[in-house]
């Protein structure tokens, strides 16, 4: 067993000796989001054939070319503003505004010269790598280190496999028939590493989130819950003055989130695209992650203020763009590999969703990225 980064590990060791077993979710948090230590944070993360897991971006330019024609199509429905901005978080090494900036300054020269890239990055390591991929673009970007931080604006937010990252509290249902109860994994140290240990709910936030689960069903269940997800959209939604909230992940509605069938629930880890047994092992050298609980994360957007605008998966977002924008079809032809890649459903184009959430525009015709999407409230699960 690897146990991983060995100054983190000791620091989680040290803090369960004093304070006694911590929760999962603040151990997840330091794993990857430690200032000095974390997966994230120290600059470990990689993606691509030779990093720990494939993403979207991993491609090549075109998902950034097919975005940006999104994008686009997104400032001339508020009205082609002149104080226009992308911002985006999660950006890694910058790869994909780079794709971006490049595709809009060769096809929408009027979008390019009206917008702001701005890029949320609390880590100084990753600040730099950004900074020097995006160079040539030095005028165009801006950096702020968190997303509470960043002035109000008009535009766009997009972010890709962000919210599977986010720390969550592990829950687990034990007992008998008539006698079955919730309680919260915590970690405990051991003589050579760490173990769960479960106990009582204490948190009041996360009883109440429990109310919108079905109830366990027999036997053991384990499951999750994000409460830093739903408190990331309401500050998304107060930031974002009139624009396009644009999520891409991999995630379930609630009823197949928590599926009687699920007992396991959905946390994985990874590296060297091996999925790891545990979220114990490799602390700090590997990706932890979950999937997203698509419902409450709508149900959250809508009740701060922002509306429903699509959602479906990325191969019929991305099949909408192809059939709306017909400078997207060379590129088709030119990398038809990497279009593979997105699209099919063994592969990115059914394992990813997009969720649209708007702000103060006209509703209108739908974004082109759904225009093969179904309707997005029974799609999630509202109605």
């Amino acid at each position: 067993m690897d146990p991983g980064n060995p100054v983190l590990v000791q620091m989680i060791r040290d803090t369960i000796r004093r304070q006694g077993p911590v929760p999962f979710v603040w151990f997840m948090e330091q794993a990857l989001y430690h200032p000095e230590h974390g997966y994230y944070s120290s600059g470990r993360c990689a993606i691509g054939r030779r990093g720990d897991y494939f993403t979207s971006v991993s491609a090549g330019p075109l998902f950034g070319q097919m975005m940006a024609a999104q994008f686009a199509e997104i400032w001339e429905k508020l009205g082609r503003p002149n104080d226009f901005a992308i911002v985006e978080q999660g950006a890694h090494h910058g790869e994909f505004a780079t794709d971006v900036l490049e595709a809009l300054r060769a096809q929408k020269p009027e979008i390019f010269a009206a917008l702001r890239y701005r890029i949320v990055e609390p880590f100084e390591v990753l600040r730099r790598r950004q900074q020097g991929v995006l160079r040539a673009f030095a005028k165009k970007t801006e950096w702020c280190r968190a997303l509470d931080e960043l002035e109000p604006f008009c535009g766009i937010h997009f972010s890709n496999e962000l919210l599977d990252a986010m720390p969550v509290h592990l829950l687990v249902a034990r007992g008998e028939p008539g006698a079955r109860s919730w309680q919260e994994r915590f970690v405990e140290r051991t003589s050579d590493g760490f173990a769960f240990v479960d106990r009582p709910i204490t948190n009041e936030r996360l009883r109440e989130r429990l109310a919108t689960i079905l109830p366990a069903p027999l036997g053991n269940y384990e499951t999750e819950i994000s409460l830093a997800v739903l408190d990331w959209i309401e500050i998304l939604a107060k930031k974002l003055r009139r624009g396009v909230a644009l999520l891409a992940d991999y995630g379930l509605t609630r009823a197949a989130y928590y599926s009687p069938t699920r007992t396991t629930g959905t946390l994985q880890c990874y590296a060297e695209h091996r999925v790891l047994p545990s979220p114990l092992e490799n602390v700090g050298a590997g990706d932890i992650t979950t999937h997203v609980e698509w419902t409450s994360l709508a149900e959250r957007a809508e009740n701060s203020g922002l509306t429903i605008a699509g959602f479906t998966d990325q191969h019929h977002f991305l099949s909408g763009l192809l059939a709306s924008h017909s400078h997207l079809v060379s590129a088709w032809v030119e990398k038809s590999r990497a279009l593979q890649i997105l699209l099919h459903p063994e592969l990115l184009g059914t394992k990813f969703q997009f969720l649209a959430l708007e702000k103060g525009s006209d509703p209108g015709a739908p974004l082109s990225g759904f225009k093969f999407a179904r309707d997005s409230r029974q799609a999630l699960g509202l109605e």
